[in-house]
């Protein structure tokens, strides 16, 4: 499923909080921050008919089968367990159970002109990049209220303010590729293998990084006692049976998780 938004619709969903940080102002005084985010909210009102923020999310029958997410129709959705000492072993297979039988992936990006459109000055470059940046993820929360209350439907009656949601306070989590529990980034290839990724204009590098830059994808699951957590470091066993079910060479799988080993 695709769903377009304009920037009035995703804007009241972005979570500041991150602006503020990719700006480095942990120190700045709260006057300096409020003329900054000031200054975003304008050029967000500005632009708000020009450019569009779009999403893709597909629903899957799945079961969790040790460290992979299977398919009803026989593909894999390879994941990582913890290995070190003192974790909980976790894999986000552990959390699509025979009571949870499903899994939900997902895209979200914003039009190419957000991140090209600004190139002649150097300041509004970066703002407008960081904007981007903030509307992909605020589509992927307004993406997800909407799929929980509506398209899967597993929360239909759930009553959360923003702020709420920000704190992640809804059934089930949202891990987004990069992240701690999926640090595979070449695993974008296999979720665009479901979602045909470039009918959003979302293309990938050999990496599997998504362009535009201001874009995220990731799983959906509704377990109740879902919860996020960090893969850590790997063992040499793992990445080589991660590799074979990868369909990938070991030194291969070894660039995209060099920061896991």
């Amino acid at each position: 499923m695709r769903l377009d938004y304009c920037i009035s619709e995703v804007a009241p969903y972005i979570n500041w909080i991150y602006f503020f940080h990719a700006w480095g102002t942990s120190n700045m005084p709260q006057q300096d921050k409020a003329l900054l985010k000031a200054e975003a909210e304008e050029r967000l009102q500005h632009y708000s008919d020009d450019y569009t923020t779009h999403a893709l999310f597909l629903l899957l029958n799945a079961q969790g089968e040790n460290d992979d997410i299977v398919v009803d129709d026989g593909r894999h959705i390879p994941c990582l367990r913890q290995q070190q000492a003192g974790s909980d072993y976790r894999c986000l297979a552990d959390f699509v159970t025979p009571n949870y039988p499903q899994v939900g992936i997902f895209a979200t990006t914003v039009d190419m002109g957000l991140e090209t459109d600004f190139n002649s000055d150097p300041y509004e470059k970066m703002m407008m990049q960081l904007i981007a940046d903030r509307l992909a993820e605020a589509t992927a929360e307004r993406l997800h209220e909407e799929v929980r209350k509506r398209y899967w439907g597993y929360a239909p009656d759930e009553q959360l303010s923003i702020p709420e949601m920000q704190a992640e306070r809804w059934q089930g989590i949202r891990p987004a590729v990069g992240y701690p529990s999926l640090p595979d980034t070449s695993l974008n290839f296999i979720l665009d293998g479901f979602l045909n990724m470039k009918q959003i204009g979302i293309r990938l590098t050999v990496s599997g990084a998504m362009k535009p830059h201001a874009s995220v994808s990731g799983l959906m699951l509704a377990h109740p006692q879902a919860h996020y957590f960090s893969i850590g470091t790997i063992g040499e066993d793992q990445l080589a049976d991660y590799a074979h079910r990868r369909g990938l060479p070991v030194e291969q799988m070894r660039k995209y998780l060099a920061g896991n080993l």
